[in-house]
């Protein structure tokens, strides 16, 4: 049973004391959050307090508190502007620059000797020459197709020469296939392929137990040879001018292989002393016999103690192949005679010769070849200089000496682990203290760091770890070869540059690690093509360069 209803002035009595207690309430909350947020001190009427925003500039401090200001958003900070401070911008070259080499210029080398073909050597432009502009792309240019695809597949656009593909045809370097090149692996002296003739010389000497890890190309072609021993894991320079056999060497690179342009003339080339376990020419058209034996001479300077010579072509197997080179059999056997008297005066000995191939081999240490020196006219040893030193230094007739031995088993300079062992291990011309300021511990240290910068490198960039998106690497200053050696397992190679600035010589050290590299001054154009590198690494570059 339900109770009696409340009268209605009882609920509205209610009511209005609710509200009176929720009003005061609300008024004390405001009034106490005032004081506890800087407001008034005293509520006393005869006190106001008003809040003023003064606006002062930064670069004067005669604003005062008499003059207040509404709120004013704008920014009051403006960064100094100078003619320095301008960015530059450069326009495309005209499309004929799109293979500009500037230091192997074509119609700046006519200004240049024949004799020797020293005009095929750099020749850089004077200050007045220099482009300000980009090289820029061919038409149809294309992201080069991935490695290893990219070993038998260019496209035309990318370098559009069809040149070697009439030239060649017979000899199997090139073909032409719609909007691509096929590379199918031939050569002058190889028509069947790189690999079978790779075989031939694999049984003649022993590529596969890791002795022969760096090898030179001279006259190098589409780099073929270099491209092949890649997968036996020998890694080839490759190089030839920029000559008649239009963009030979810009192919090799636009396949993924190794090279510069480069020519056996008047100056050494760019590479240290004892810095490749194998040269090679196969019908390269140098004339070793020539100009006092001085190519075979530099080839010997280039070439590691005990390492090997490999000739194909003429003049070897003239019996069988005079009337194809249409050249008489005496001719072709005085080339020879005379090719086997430089070899013999620099005390190399000859090991093989089976077909159309010859092999020679450098001697492990010049203790005997002191002897025979004093008994024969060959050359002389080059008085005591820097055999290392190769910018733009000078070729000579004389015999590059090798390091001091005690006994005859000894090799000269240190023997040298096979690979893949001889990437890590103390490189023997740090081991001996022949390269200043560098220790076995300081060695380690530095590969140890370069693992850990590659790390953080992939942390930044996930694409370096992608199979297939970067190939060809250049480091501009590559000091011990540490940024090379943590890429190993990467399917990229590396051009490991020393600065010809460098205080330290260290491109010896990276050859010994069974690394490639070159010297080159970075005031100048490096001696490649446009668009040859997928990534440029630089460290401590500008530093080098920062007074110039």
């Amino acid at each position: 049973m339900a109770g009696p209803k409340p009268s209605k002035p009882s609920i509205i009595r209610t009511n209005v004391y609710s509200l009176t207690l929720i009003l005061f309430l609300c008024i004390f909350s405001y009034l106490f959050g005032l004081w506890q947020h800087g407001g008034p001190t005293s509520l006393l009427p005869a006190t106001t307090s008003t809040t003023t925003v003064v606006d002062i500039a930064c670069s004067t401090a005669t604003a005062t508190a008499t003059a207040p200001k509404t709120i004013d958003f704008t920014a009051h900070h403006v960064a100094a502007t100078s003619s320095e401070a301008v960015m530059k911008t450069y326009p495309l070259c005209n499309i004929s620059y799109s293979e500009y080499t500037p230091c192997q210029d074509g119609k700046r080398s006519l200004k240049f000797s024949r004799r020797r073909l020293i005009y095929r050597e750099r020749h850089c432009p004077a200050k007045s020459e220099l482009l300000k502009c980009r090289v820029p792309a061919p038409y149809g240019y294309r992201n080069p197709f991935a490695w290893p695809t990219s070993r038998d597949l260019v496209w035309y656009a990318n370098v559009p020469h069809k040149e070697l593909t009439v030239e060649k045809a017979v000899q199997n370097w090139i073909r032409y296939e719609g909007d691509r090149f096929r590379f199918p692996g031939g050569g002058t002296m190889f028509p069947n392929g790189a690999d079978a003739y790779i075989d031939d010389i694999g049984k003649l000497i022993n590529l596969n137990d890791g002795s022969i890890r760096t090898a030179i190309d001279t006259g190098c072609g589409v780099a073929s040879w270099g491209a092949y021993l890649l997968s036996r894991n020998i890694i080839t320079m490759s190089f030839a001018p920029r000559d008649t056999h239009e963009a030979q060497v810009q192919f090799a690179l636009e396949r993924g292989v190794p090279a510069l342009i480069g020519v056996l003339a008047a100056e050494r080339l760019p590479y240290p002393s004892r810095a490749f376990d194998m040269a090679h020419c196969s019908r390269c058209l140098i004339p070793w016999n020539q100009f006092g034996g001085i190519y075979l001479i530099e080839v010997d300077r280039v070439l590691r103690p005990g390492g090997y010579w490999i000739l194909s072509g003429p003049p070897i197997n003239w019996k069988k192949h005079a009337r194809g080179w249409q050249r008489t059999k005496e001719d072709l056997n005085k080339e020879q005679t005379a090719i086997e008297n430089v070899a013999k005066s620099l005390c190399w000995e000859k090991i093989k010769e089976k077909g159309d191939i010859a092999i020679w081999r450098k001697p492990i240490n010049h203790l005997n070849c002191k002897t025979n020196q004093k008994l024969s006219q060959n050359p002389p040893f080059c008085p005591v200089q820097d055999p290392d030193k190769a910018w733009y230094t000078q070729m000579g007739t004389c015999l590059t000496r090798l390091p001091e031995v005690s006994s005859n088993r000894e090799t000269a300079g240190g023997e040298l682990a096979k690979w893949p062992q001889r990437l890590n291990a103390v490189p023997p011309r740090i081991s001996k203290g022949t390269v200043k300021g560098i220790t076995p511990e300081i060695f380690q240290q530095n590969s140890e760091l370069w693992k850990k910068r590659l790390s953080y490198y992939k942390a930044m960039n996930n694409q370096l770890g992608q199979s297939g998106r970067y190939r060809n690497i250049l480091d501009m200053n590559a000091h011990l070869g540490g940024f090379a050696a943590a890429l190993i397992d990467f399917p990229v190679w590396v051009m490991n540059v020393v600065p010809a600035e460098a205080k330290i010589n260290t491109l010896g050290v990276i050859y010994e690690r069974g690394l490639i590299g070159t010297y080159t001054n970075w005031c100048e154009a490096m001696s490649t093509y446009p668009r040859t590198y997928d990534l440029i690494h630089a460290d401590s570059v500008f530093s080098l360069y920062k007074d110039r």
